[in-house]
């Protein structure tokens, strides 16, 4: 079993899934303050020096601190799109890669010369 789980542990996909789990950590990290440090005191002041993390209804005695519900909206918002973006950007460059990469189509010889054919007769028409 011990020798299972090492191989298991050691293989690449694991390691590939644990570095991606601590960049994300790391990333959600900077978009966080992203959001609770910039974006959110903008909006805030825009809005009219409204802070959004004191935003609470109290309903008998529980508090419903909607106002972190909102922060949390932007802050998940900002992630998907700066993901997306690059997703985005990682996918364009293996398109691009992958043209680049391609042989060039091979063109039959009857092809060439219907082509051929065809141009001529354009040709002479005009």
């Amino acid at each position: 079993m011990w020798n299972e789980f090492k191989k298991f542990a050691l293989k690449g996909n694991v390691i590939d899934l644990a570095v991606g789990v601590v960049i994300g950590a790391a990333f959600g990290k900077i978009v966080s303050s992203l959001v609770d440090d910039i974006i959110i005191p903008l909006v805030g002041l825009l809005m009219g020096g409204i802070n959004f993390t004191n935003l609470i209804v109290k309903v008998g005695g529980a508090e419903v601190k909607y106002g972190l519900f909102i922060q949390n909206v932007v802050d998940f918002l900002i992630v998907a799109f700066s993901i997306f973006i690059v997703v985005r950007m990682i996918n364009k460059y293996f398109k691009k890669k992958e043209k680049e990469t391609q042989p060039a189509p091979v063109v039959d010889k009857n092809v060439e010369l219907l082509t051929e054919i065809r141009d001529l007769l354009k040709h002479n028409q005009s």
